[in-house]
Formats: structure tokens, sequence, C-alpha cells
């Protein structure tokens, strides 16, 4: 336990002091934030707000989880190493996109192929590499079977085990795209993803601690309802330096903001989602835990797709969040109202955890 306050402790001081030295940094070498024209007109005022404030909240998570290490005298574990890689990775490639949009001063970044390219290097890695790794009870970080609260019957590796790991690899690779992308999304206002981010990470860090007392390495009592997580502490560790890190960032981020964490900070908390998901077997219980993140997605999803059936729009704008800011709501109401839903989508996901367990 004391590496996980020790971690969130850590994680929300570098944040919290070390966002206004970067935003300092970068008003100083001119990185400010492009707006696209097709947007709502009330945030041309927010043109040349320093942007890649995401590299801020990597490096408190990497600080808080080394400092939690020493304090807690342990090494780092295979699930958490592979987590971190996976954040850091995506993190680059949005670091790559944020510095090509300012640099040219233009709304397009990465080219897609290139960033398709990037995200599936990353991820085909994060994915083979998952299913490597077994500790002293042939437990690897993940697992070939679809996991809902914990894994279900469903294996992907029926047909043998190479087709498992490629069916794996397109799965892992699925879930990593959709919630890198929204994240991605939702970070269109002022402290929205920081905010409603830190909440799921929060969910993240309770799921990941109450498998580590009830892990399947230490109740091996045949029918009892544990968990088979390889490093469940260590995820929990993680967890708990990413709330920190978005809380400390959303003190600089939240409206009016002073600094953005951009596509660095977006497709990086997306891929940690991601991660935790198929690191701690809650792959479709993520979808409930990020439930706020799956509404905007489908309203972009649905908009499109009407628009393009129909030639008509459902909403003002896309995302959902544009809609209400065209409808006429201040953009702090637009937030806060989306955080509560994001609060009761952590709820509802945390209440499905527990109660899965009393349940088994």
């Amino acid at each position: 336990m004391i590496s996980i306050l020790v971690a969130g402790a850590v994680a929300l001081l570098v944040s919290l002091l070390g966002t206004p030295l970067f935003i300092k940094f970068l008003v100083h070498r001119n990185y400010g934030q492009f707006i696209r024209q097709d947007g709502p007109t009330a945030h041309y005022t927010k043109r040349g707000t320093p942007t890649m404030g995401g590299v801020v909240i990597i490096l408190a998570t990497l600080l808080g989880y080394g400092a939690a290490n020493i304090a807690g005298g342990r090494l780092p574990q295979a699930s958490g190493l592979l987590l971190l890689f996976l954040m850091v990775g995506l993190g680059f490639i949005g670091f790559l996109d944020d510095y090509i949009k300012i640099s040219r001063q233009r709304s397009l970044g990465l080219r897609a192929r290139w960033k398709i390219i990037g995200q599936a290097a990353v991820g085909i890695t994060f994915s083979v590499l998952a299913l490597q790794f077994p500790n002293e009870n042939f437990r690897t970080p993940a697992s070939t079977r679809v996991s809902f609260v914990r894994d279900t019957g469903l294996d992907l590796a029926f047909a043998g085990v190479i087709v498992g790991l490629v069916l794996f690899i397109l799965w892992s690779n699925f879930l990593i795209t959709a919630w890198s992308n929204a994240v991605n999304l939702t970070d269109g206002l002022d402290g929205l993803a920081s905010g409603a981010s830190a909440m799921v990470f929060a969910a993240y860090t309770v799921i990941a601690l109450w498998q580590a007392n009830q892990n399947c390495q230490y109740l091996p009592e045949p029918g009892s309802a544990c968990y088979e997580v390889r490093d469940p502490r260590d995820l929990a560790i993680i967890a708990a330096a990413l709330v920190g890190a978005c809380f400390g960032f959303l003190w600089w981020n939240a409206s009016p903001a002073q600094i953005f964490m951009g596509d660095t900070g977006s497709l990086a908390l997306g891929g940690a989602l991601a991660g935790f998901s198929i690191l701690t077997r809650t792959e479709v219980l993520a979808a409930i835990i990020g439930g706020l993140f799956v509404i905007i997605v489908l309203s972009d999803v649905i908009q499109i797709g009407f628009f393009k059936m129909t030639g008509k729009r459902v909403f003002r704008m896309a995302p959902l969040h544009h809609h209400f800011e065209l409808a006429g709501w201040g953009e702090v109401t637009i937030v806060i109202r989306f955080w509560l839903i994001a609060g009761l989508c952590v709820a509802l996901g945390l209440g499905v955890f527990y109660a899965e367990w009393i349940t088994a």
C-alpha cells in the first residue's frame, strides 16, 4: 500500500510543479496549439495555447512508478514494464504528431499512413510480448481468452497456438486503437479528458489492488474466486501514478486551460487504458468504466454513418461535446456534466466488478 501512495504522491507533485515549468519552455519556443477552422468559434481564442502537455503526464507517471519501487524495495515486473512501454510508445507517436502540427502551423500532423504504422508497431510488439514472460506459476501478463471481469471461456487459441497469437494480436490492437482514439476524441474541451481519465485510472487502482489481495497465487484453494492476473500490484502502482499525474496536470488544464495535453497525452492515456483492460483481464468491463469515452466515440460514428447514408447530421457537430457547445452550453458546464457521467460509469463498472466477485 505504501508503494501505491508514494506513486500517486510523487506523480502528483511532479505534474503539479513540473507543468508550469514546461509551459514556460513551450511559450519560449512558441509551441502553441493550432485550432481547426471548422470547430466552434469560441475555440479561436485558444490558438497559441501551449500543447504537448502529455509529456509531463508521461514523465510524472514514470517517476512515480520508479519512486514507488524504490520506496517498496521491489523490482519492476513484466506487466508494469509492458504497460509503460505501450503508454510511452503511443505517447511518442502523439508527440511526433503534435510537433509536426506546431512546427508547420497546420491541423494535419503525421500522415495517417505513418500514424497507423507507428501504432501498429507499438501494438503488435506489446501484444506479442504480453503472452511471454511466464512467472513461477506459468502465468503470462496477458491471456488469449477474451475477458469480461475475468477471463471467459472464449479462447482465441481454439485452433492452435499460431492462430491464437494472430487473433490475440488483432483483438488487442483493436482495443489499443479504439481506446487511444476515444481519449483523443474526448480531449476537445479544457480539462475534460484529463479529469475523466483520472476517474478511470482511480477505478483501475482499486481493481488492481483488489486483484492483488485476491490473487490465485496466494489463494490457490479450489473454487475460490481469485484472479489469474500476473502482476496486479505493479498495475495498481502505475494506475495510482496516472491518477496523480492527471490530477496535477488538471490544475493547469482546467478552464481556461494554460496548456493542452495534445495527442502526446491523449494517445498515451488511451494506450494505458487499453493496457489495463488487457493486463487486468477486464477487456469488456473497461467499456463500462470508460463509458464516457465510449459515448463520445459512438457520437462520432453515428454522425459519420448517418451523414453518409442520408446526407444529414444527427448532431450539430461531432464529437458530442461540440454539439452541446453549438447548442449554447458553456464549456465549464459541459465539462462538469460530462465528468458526472464519467463518474457514474466508473461507479457502475466498479459495482459490476464487485458484484461478480460476490456471486463468484
